[in-house]
């Protein structure tokens, strides 16, 4: 049912200031400039082999923009939806609802280009709480228009590795995202390192990583870091250090046969970490 990871949505004050943030971190210019009229919202978005990542800010009066406001309110800038992508909303439509749950009806979306004035249209399947569990997330399929192709350097980010979501509710995550979304759990491990149970969900080559850590309160997940690959680790390191990024020195990941470093700096409070797969 559910196909890709398709977006990460990061909620930002000043989108002008995130837009030169994140081109220094990905080694890019975004792709896309646009904005929702009826959300009251603006973004720039940019693309990457296997999803896209969109800075969203509020631009006046609607339901995109009271989102974005409520969510600096509450936790500051920082990441704050995962939007998963199917290719048959009325399927996964009709799915979720013979599983149980209560769905309202699919919304049609639309954004324009700012510069070319292109437009982009989708469909969007809002989800209940019960699904959500303490995320902004939605179910989206891409009717009209595609985002232009970034061009990716041996020192630019070309793909999204993986996304952490903390949850107090393992086997609860599974029911949802393995059971009713019919996403592939590749892997459930306790990991020594952290003394965690985590989860491996994978989809279009990229991972979903739940991090367990259990507590009395209701079923809640929360969004919180992203790492992200690149073909030499060595070649962006130096990048950023030119660019004036704060990131850790290059070093062996957890993972066998990886090359990892942390930028601490420009992320807009995102947790970020690159990775450089060895013998790839």
């Amino acid at each position: 049912m559910i196909n890709s990871l398709d977006h990460l949505i990061i909620a930002v004050k000043d989108l002008d200031e995130a837009e030169k943030n994140y081109s220094k971190i990905f080694g890019m210019p975004p792709v896309w400039r646009g904005e929702h009229k009826e959300l009251g919202t603006i973004n720039s978005i940019f693309n990457f082999e296997n999803t896209y990542f969109e800075l969203l800010a509020s631009n006046g009066d609607g339901l995109g923009a009271a989102l974005v406001d409520n969510a600096i309110d509450q936790d500051g800038e920082g990441l704050t939806g995962i939007v998963l992508g199917t290719n048959n909303l009325k399927e996964a439509h009709a799915s979720i609802g013979s599983a149980g749950y209560v769905v309202g009806d699919i919304s049609d979306g639309e954004g324009s280009n700012l510069g070319s004035q292109a437009i982009r249209r989708w469909q969007n399947l809002f989800l209940p709480p019960e699904l959500t569990r303490g995320l902004f997330s939605f179910i989206i399929q891409h009717t009209e228009g595609e985002l232009p192709f970034s061009k990716h350097q041996a020192s630019s980010i070309n793909k999204l590795d993986h996304v952490v979501i903390n949850t107090n509710d393992a086997d609860g995550f599974i029911n949802v995202y393995q059971d009713v979304f019919k996403i592939r759990l590749a892997l459930d491990k306790f990991i020594e390192h952290w003394k965690k149970r985590m989860l491996f969900f994978r989809l279009n080559k990229t991972t979903i990583e739940v991090i367990e850590s259990k507590d009395e309160e209701p079923a809640n997940d929360k969004l919180w870091g992203l790492a992200w690959e690149v073909r030499n680790i060595e070649d962006a390191y130096q990048r950023l250090i030119k660019e004036g990024v704060n990131i850790t020195p290059v070093q062996k990941g957890i993972k066998e046969n990886t090359l990892v470093a942390t930028i601490k700096s420009h992320t807009h409070n995102v947790p970020t970490l690159l990775i450089e797969h060895l013998g790839k």
